[in-house]
This record gives structure tokens, C-alpha cells and sequence, in this order.
């Protein structure tokens, strides 16, 4: 092995660490943006949930749904061409509000 190549054996094993646990970190992320929806579910409802509330009660199809605070939004079309808003209540699945 010439000198190169054992300083890039070198920084390849001091570096590897680092990167692992940059990749840890960036899937502890990932889990924990991705598992706001879950950590709902224990307190509450997800998202799929308040999409299921909102076809229940409409029918239609679901252009969009946002999460703030401890509400969802969920913009649906009707089959007639009208949109409806549906606010549901994230801690308890309760309707809210419609327009």
C-alpha cells in the first residue's frame, strides 16, 4: 500500500463514525417529523384518520390537508365542483368546523 492510499484508508475509518452517526441523527430526524403524525395517535388521531372523518361526512376528493396546533385542515372537492374546508380537532376527531 503506497502512502495515499493508507492516509485514504485512514480517513475512511476515522470518518466512518462520524458519518454513521450524522446518519443516525439525520433518521432520529426524519423519525421524529414523520413520527408527529404517531406521537398524535397516542394523544390523538393522524392524519389519515381526520382524512377518513372528513369522506365520511364528504364526499369528495381531498386536495390538501394541513396540520397546526391541534387542528387538521382538510380541503375537499365535491363531485359537484364545490371545495369545502373541514376543520377537525386533532386530540379527538370532532368536527370542528365546515365551510
Amino acid at each position: 500500500m503506497n502512502r495515499w492510499q493508507k492516509i485514504v484508508t485512514i480517513l475512511i475509518v476515522l470518518i466512518t463514525p462520524v458519518t454513521q452517526t450524522i446518519a443516525q441523527s439525520n433518521h432520529t430526524i426524519r423519525y421524529y417529523q414523520a413520527g408527529s403524525d404517531h406521537a398524535i395517535a397516542i394523544a390523538g388521531i393522524t392524519e389519515q384518520k381526520a382524512i377518513v372523518i372528513a369522506q365520511q361526512n364528504f364526499n369528495g376528493r381531498v386536495l390538501a390537508i394541513n396540520h397546526s396546533k391541534n387542528t387538521y385542515r382538510i380541503k375537499m372537492l365535491s363531485r359537484n365542483g364545490t371545495v369545502h374546508i373541514i376543520l377537525i380537532n386533532a386530540a379527538d376527531g370532532a368536527i370542528m368546523s365546515t365551510h
